[in-house]
């Protein structure tokens, strides 16, 4: 939650996140999504998760799968309108607008500035 919490992250980090919460997919979740709206970091949090359930959907572990794709959906009926960055909040007006334009449909839907996706995350894997 820290790592999520913070307003500028290495990028190396910030791609670790969905990696997480893949590999422990069996985490206290309600401590997690607590957290995360209390620190109104539930949209940051909410992408992560459906980042780390798209990479288990590929895999044939149906818990982890469900498990994740459960929490997306607890995430998603708190999902704040506030525009965000996915912890990189030094971005320039014009990353902030190409970003706008080009991110992706996940990223729009959480209300994040990021071109993070999950086939660009080849070593989040088990």
């Amino acid at each position: 939650m820290t790592a999520l919490n913070a307003a500028n992250l290495d990028n190396r980090v910030t791609e670790g996140l969905p990696w997480l919460a893949l590999a422990y997919a069996d985490m206290d979740w309600d401590c997690a999504v607590l957290n995360a709206k209390l620190l109104d970091r539930q949209n940051r949090l909410g992408f992560v998760v459906t980042l780390a359930s798209q990479l288990a959907s590929k895999s044939t572990d149906a818990h982890r799968s469900g498990r994740l794709r459960e929490y997306a959906a607890v995430l998603e009926r708190s999902r704040l309108v506030k525009e965000d960055t996915l912890c990189h909040d030094a971005l320039t007006k014009a990353e902030r607008k190409w970003l706008r334009s080009n991110r992706p449909a996940q990223a729009a839907h959480w209300n994040l500035l990021t071109d993070m996706k999950a086939e660009n995350l080849p070593h989040a894997t088990l």
